[in-house]
């Protein structure tokens, strides 16, 4: 531990008769804030060695020093301040003292806050999000690619659990490439920094919450990325760990109090059953190990009832939306956090920014544990978590089963039929994330066998069903693995490094079967984007027949039938079966070929999805 090594190193410099100097502050967090806040309340995080045996001390108008907290740690201070409307934004000292030593002084500086439209505008059901974890997309600056005073040394691309060298100057380097593709909004995996000594790539093991990894940049350049993006018409959603932190980082070596992490008698690991949570006669045990239990040695599990821990998370987030003007929040692994805690958290970020998006982690095996989660109250939980949405997991099961199952009563497109049906149990299921894979799970192409035809129609219910789609990067040029060990599905995307053989950023640099993927996937996207009933319509559905699934996206503009022919031989159907969705038109638009199509009959290919743009009233 650090307290442990400072002790020893002063023990050591007083045997030698050389007097210690009281160190700096090291540090105060959050370093910056805003006047104008919707909650006049701030916690500071104040960190230095004896710092508790200090007075504090500030004047500053508008401002008032409501408490100072003394926890177990004498390394820290919990300073509460109120920040009144009459704040004006500025800088002014906080004062550390103690008799017969000199005043430690930290400069604090109030901003205003940025009201430029564009900012933390929210992401919806009329974006397509596109994930990136941004140590494998694209490496714009070799000059960051290792530190000396990081546990983690060099870039090692042929180890799959090592760092590769991408940054977010990579990724702002191919924002046009993603606008061609029709991505609207970018999530990426944490980019915050993770100083671990081995595999902390993933971004899911922080060591500094108030810090971009150095080997992605800085925090002026994340928001240089945040302005670039919006400049551009992209949004930006940032993935938040309330759950766990890396032992590496600060807090955990140097922790305020032994209740900071939930502690064990020895290294205990979650059960990872989230039914344990919801289950009425569940062990409390059980319930225990599963929110309280570790996910891994390197992951201390954050203790959520811990009032301070509550403050520092929310606090870190309402300030990193204020800084960098992000548009919305992705929650890893939400079914392990503290529940009430959840819901205050919610209730607090909603009230800085009305229109942030927020969706949770499920990955649950049932919609009803899905919607367990979600705000409303919906199942009888017995309160309202707050949350708007989640990753729709249970939907993504029920496409694969669809493309790859028998078909019956409950399998194969009778699933998928069911799955959706189900929606009456969220308040709104538009407002979950709908997807086919992500840097957890094996890549879509692998998951169907490397069949085209099975890829085009898994990527068509991706951007014709209800809810807010997301891809994962490399999904577009084919890019496929299996999550079995996880790196395999998280490769470096082809021509993101210089002396890259293949670019496949560009047509030319992707071969044939690629550019028939890029363009299919692109068109559909682009379609998607100028087109109302796929991102904000109503959607209708149709009882399954013979192996043939057929849905509808509508609104006042226009109304897509979508129909997927689930057998391993072509089919026809008639659309008189549809036809309170059909009505009068007798012709429709092929949207990915842009042939017309005549509506008596229609023929669907194997393992195809067909997706049409009604024609209303033509009869020629």
């Amino acid at each position: 531990m650090r307290k442990t090594l400072l002790s020893t190193l002063y023990c050591l410099l007083a045997a030698l008769g050389v007097k210690a100097q009281t160190p700096a502050l090291e540090r105060i967090e959050p370093m910056s804030w805003w006047v104008g806040m919707s909650n006049p309340n701030l916690q500071l995080v104040v960190h230095g060695n004896n710092i508790a045996q200090r007075s504090v001390s500030l004047s500053y108008p508008g401002v008032k020093l409501k408490a100072v907290h003394k926890v177990e740690n004498s390394n820290y201070l919990f300073v509460d301040l109120q920040i009144f409307s009459s704040a004006i934004p500025g800088t002014f000292p906080i004062k550390f003292k103690k008799a017969g030593e000199k005043d430690l002084t930290y400069s604090y500086t109030l901003n205003k806050r940025d009201k430029s439209a564009g900012r933390a505008q929210g992401v919806t059901n009329k974006d397509l999000i596109y994930l990136i974890m941004p140590d494998r997309f694209s490496n714009g600056d070799a000059a960051n690619d290792s530190f000396n005073n990081l546990r983690e040394q060099g870039i090692h691309r042929d180890s799959m659990f090592s760092r590769h060298g991408g940054d977010l100057q990579g990724i702002m380097n191919h924002l046009d490439y993603l606008k061609n593709l029709g991505v609207t909004a970018i999530w990426l995996t944490p980019e915050i920094e993770n100083d671990e000594p081995h595999a902390s790539y993933h971004g899911y093991a922080v060591t500094d919450y108030y810090k971009i990894d150095p080997r992605y940049g800085t925090n002026d350049l994340y928001k240089k990325f945040v302005e670039k993006c919006h400049s551009m018409g992209l949004k930006v959603i940032k993935d938040l760990v309330h759950n766990h932190a890396g032992t590496e980082g600060y807090l955990i070596q140097d922790m305020p109090m032994k209740s900071w992490v939930h502690q064990w008698p020895q290294y205990t690991k979650s059960n990872f059953r989230d039914a344990a949570v919801m289950d009425p006669h569940a062990s409390p045990m059980d319930r225990r190990l599963m929110q309280d239990g570790w996910f891994d040695h390197r992951m201390a599990d954050m203790n959520q009832n811990n009032v301070y821990v509550q403050n520092y998370l929310t606090q870190n987030h309402i300030w990193w939306v204020e800084y960098a003007g992000i548009d919305g929040f992705r929650l890893d692994t939400y079914p392990y956090n503290e529940p009430v805690y959840m819901a205050k958290w919610a209730r607090d970020v909603k009230a800085e920014f009305p229109k942030l998006s927020i969706f949770g982690e499920t990955l649950v095996w049932s919609a009803a544990n899905q919607a367990f989660f979600t705000q409303g109250n919906t199942v009888n939980r017995g309160f309202d978590t707050q949350l708007p949405g989640i990753t729709d997991g249970v939907l993504k099961d029920a496409i694969y089963e669809a493309i790859n199952g028998k078909d019956g009563w409950t399998d194969g497109v009778g699933r998928l039929y069911s799955v959706v049906a189900q929606d009456f149990l969220y308040q709104d299921a538009t407002r979950n994330t709908i997807f086919m894979d992500n840097h957890d799970m094996s890549r879509l192409l692998s998951m169907v066998g490397e069949d085209i035809p099975k890829y085009k129609s898994a990527m068509a219910m991706l951007l014709t069903m209800r809810g807010v789609p997301q891809m994962y990067y490399g999904d577009e040029i084919l890019m496929k693995n299996y999550s079995n060990p996880d790196g395999l599905v998280r490769e470096d995307f082809p021509g993101g490094w210089a002396g890259d053989k293949q670019n496949k950023f560009t047509a030319e640099g992707r071969d044939k079967k690629e550019n028939d993927a890029f363009n299919y996937v692109s068109k559909l996207a682009n379609y998607r984007k100028v087109t109302t009933a796929l991102q904000t319509g109503k959607m209708m559905q149709f009882v399954p027949e013979n192996g043939i699934y057929v849905y509808f996206r509508y609104d006042a503009q226009k109304t897509v039938m979508v129909i997927f022919n689930s057998s391993e031989k072509d089919q026809e159907t008639t659309t008189s079966r549809y036809f309170e969705r059909v009505g009068d038109a007798k012709k429709a638009k092929n949207v990915l070929t842009d042939e017309m199509v005549g509506l008596d009959k229609v023929t669907i290919p194997a393992k195809t999805t067909l997706v049409l743009e009604l024609i209303p009233g033509v009869t020629h």
